[in-house]
């Protein structure tokens, strides 16, 4: 059962859909855990299952192939597949990111071209900004894409994308007018299949999310037609700060969930774990650490409520968003680290969940925005 005091958003059809949706990842993820780490990559059948189910693309309109719902179904989706401490599966990227750009910046033609595909799984989206010379900076991106007249002709490469493996579908940030700086950038989709000059870099080699699709991307005169430009051109900078609010609470989402799902197998591990002729939890030390723990752990959950709250009455602002990304996912990293020492030896084995949660948490302080720009963004608006 949903706890309704911990997550009082989450309530009628959406306590509908999480019931649902933990139904089926308590099915696959266990299944299908191992082979997903072992080819660094999730099934596209699983994509196609998760279409069919309706768990893509829950925020975008019927119309368009979509859910139907709003940001607070998408995050539904989000937290009942966190709670598994799973994160193979790139759909925060493809649903919660990719197909609102096309949602809210496409044309109508690119919608209905687009979107019904990508909630039904047979097109996977891909965001691509960061490149091997420009993380945070997003205004140093050197991939260009220079208009021709058969269309854009897009050169440079990107690093570290979600999806990079699989996607069909890649909003690709590029500088279309490196003389403007950041009114210079803009957003263009490339189709991947029929893109001659696109190839994609091996699966890299992560110290986590081991079944997550990551790669390095790479465009040489890829040509790409006109009409394939999202928004306006020039504005893919301003397109993509408008979007990053949302981001960064999707971040905050699965790091909140993974907080609670270590603090939930240590206390079980502490209470089954005897030591010194008795259970770990009796032991003083022990039950200040767990304290200690859920105690962030509780803050952390009213801190996101409140965001998802703001999110979905007003829209969460820019400082605020980084107060959630680098807060909650400090607390993640403290709170795991903290619970895999009360494992002892056993911490350390990848068949215990808090190894696999302490080995995936570390990048939620750096994708999205690294926490120390967050503090710099947060110091900004004061």
């Amino acid at each position: 059962m949903i706890d309704a005091t911990a997550r009082p958003w989450m309530t009628g059809d959406a306590a509908d859909l999480f019931a649902m949706a933990t139904a089926f990842f308590d099915r696959e993820i266990p299944a299908n855990r191992e082979r997903w780490e072992a080819q660094r990559c999730v099934d596209r059948e699983f994509w196609l299952k998760c279409g069919e189910l309706g768990l893509l693309c829950a925020s975008i309109p019927v119309e368009y192939g979509g859910g139907g719902g709003s940001f607070l179904h998408q995050a539904t989706i989000q937290e009942a597949y966190a709670r598994h401490g799973d994160r193979s599966w790139g759909n925060s990227m493809h649903s919660g990111v990719v197909a609102d750009y096309v949602y809210e910046y496409g044309t109508e033609e690119q919608r209905q071209r687009w979107l019904p595909k990508m909630a039904s799984g047979e097109l996977i989206g891909a965001l691509a900004m960061t490149e091997p010379s420009a993380g945070s900076d997003l205004k140093a991106i050197r991939t260009k894409a220079v208009r021709t007249s058969r269309g854009w002709l897009i050169n440079g490469s990107k690093i570290f994308i979600t999806n990079g493996g699989s996607a069909d579908l890649v909003v690709v940030a590029c500088s279309t007018d490196p003389s403007k700086g950041a009114k210079g950038i803009s957003l263009i989709v490339v189709e991947t299949q029929a893109a001659v000059g696109f190839t994609r870099g091996r699966p890299l080699e992560k110290i986590g999310q081991h079944g997550a699709d990551t790669n390095e991307l790479f465009f040489d005169d890829v040509l790409v037609p006109e009409e394939n430009l999202l928004g306006e051109e020039g504005n893919g900078f301003a397109m993509m700060m408008h979007r990053l609010p949302q981001e960064r609470l999707i971040v905050g989402v699965t790091a909140v969930t993974a907080t609670e799902l270590a603090l939930s197998v240590t206390t079980d591990y502490v209470k089954h774990r005897e030591a010194f002729g008795g259970p770990l939890i009796d032991k003083q030390h022990i039950r200040f650490e767990l304290a200690e723990c859920a105690t962030l752990a509780k803050v952390a959950r009213i801190f996101l409520n409140e965001c998802m709250a703001t999110h979905l009455s007003t829209g969460l602002d820019l400082p605020t968003s980084a107060m959630c990304k680098w807060w909650l996912t400090d607390v993640q990293c403290q709170v795991i680290d903290k619970c895999l020492q009360l494992h002892g030896g056993y911490g350390y084995m990848t068949e215990y969940t808090i190894a696999r949660l302490y080995a995936d948490a570390r990048a939620q302080r750096i994708y999205g925005g690294t926490n120390e720009i967050q503090k710099e963004l947060i110091a900004r608006s004061l």
